[in-house]
């Protein structure tokens, strides 16, 4: 059997790695990987690190690209990958538009498609955006569905998606905990020489946020709640690796550069950054897996988000959905570092996202099916 994996960003590279490497190991199945290069130097820091070579790279890293042009240029450059190639199955995973394209390109194509991580929903179609409308339609384009939980099985049926549907946790979960054993095995003292300066020994809050549907006044509210943190708990340490985004550089290094104890650092590979959330007291963001990871390491999440399609996390309590109000981020943050109690209830709840045994589940999966 062969088949492509399709993906450009990094959070694909790392749910997709743990997933490639356990087909890599059936020697019934022929993997090829294909990236777009959405996000081209974080991309291969995370293959890397998983030691998995791309065998076509479509290269659409442009400064200043709309998703107009990265749509377009993605789906003619899988064109001549697929008519060579003729896979059995397309794999595309979660909500970026190399992920939307990758399933057109497969219905084009009239090659099979799985959807890895698929169900995810927040209900509003611009928020976050693309990222919603990507994972609606890849959904209705793909005979696949791994879904990483019962509420993703549960929106995939409300949309009449009821075929080939699969309840088999996240992948996040697998390439976290994968890639805590390599670290183990590997010598840290490069990731150690990043943080130099901040004292892991304290309560570290790991910040990261960049999502485009908060840029202006709310991220302004998110930035300024984390500079009143900072300034009333000197014994704590704040990390912000930003994000090259300059609507994000902009106001992060003119509000927050002269804080003594919050340290702006650049965007972390993932190594350093399950390094750093590990050694985290909790952990303050917009993205989406850290949502899913963090939990895995017993770190509370307060989400700066207004909805968030991981509503599975904030039902467990694992994560908590402060929004982009400067006072209520400010409130829930002083109670996870003033109350005991709170902070031991979200810690110690138990992450919805599955236990490690996902890829095991999706290979077993596509090999006992007969139409494949």
């Amino acid at each position: 059997m062969k088949i492509i994996f399709v993906f450009g960003t990094r959070p694909e590279a790392i749910k997709m790695a743990p997933l490639i490497k356990a087909f890599q190991q059936d020697a019934a199945m022929q993997v090829l990987v294909a990236v777009s290069g959405q996000h081209k130097e974080m991309l291969y820091q995370v293959l890397n690190f998983f030691e998995i070579k791309p065998d076509y790279d479509l290269e659409l890293m442009q400064p200043n690209q709309t998703i107009y042009d990265i749509t377009s240029k993605a789906l003619l450059g899988l064109k001549p990958i697929l008519d060579k190639e003729k896979p059995d199955l397309i794999f595309v995973q979660g909500d970026t538009t190399t992920a939307f394209v990758g399933a057109l390109a497969g219905y084009y194509h009239q090659t099979q498609v799985a959807h890895l991580e698929a169900g995810l929903r927040s209900g509003n179609k611009y928020s976050p955006f693309p990222e919603e409308g990507n994972r609606i339609l890849a959904g209705h384009l793909a005979d696949w569905h791994f879904a990483p939980t019962h509420r993703a099985v549960t929106n995939l049926k409300k949309e009449g998606i009821v075929q080939n549907v699969f309840n088999v946790g996240n992948t996040v979960i697998d390439a976290l905990l994968l890639g805590l054993d390599i670290l183990k095995r590997k010598d840290t003292t490069s990731i150690e020489q990043l943080f130099h300066g901040i004292d892991v020994t304290k309560r570290v809050i790991l910040v990261t946020g960049h999502r485009r549907e908060s840029f202006g006044k709310p991220f302004e509210n998110m930035v300024s709640g984390i500079k009143q943190i900072a300034q009333k708990y000197s014994d704590v340490e704040i990390v912000y690796p930003v994000h090259l985004n300059p609507n994000v550089r902009g106001i992060v290094n003119q509000e927050l550069s002269n804080t003594p104890n919050i340290h702006l650092i650049e965007p972390l590979d993932y190594p350093a950054l399950i390094w750093l959330m590990e050694k985290s007291f909790f952990v303050l963001t917009d993205s989406g897996g850290i949502q899913e990871e963090a939990p895995t390491l017993g770190k509370p999440v307060l989400v700066m988000r207004d909805v968030t399609e991981r509503q599975e996390g904030i039902e467990a309590g694992t994560a908590k959905l402060v929004g982009t109000n400067k006072e209520v981020i400010v409130k829930e943050a002083f109670n996870l570092l003033d109350n005991t109690m709170a902070y031991e209830a979200m810690a110690k709840a138990v992450n919805p996202y599955g236990d490690g045994t996902t890829c095991q589940q999706v290979v077993a999966l596509i090999k006992n099916n007969k139409t494949l």
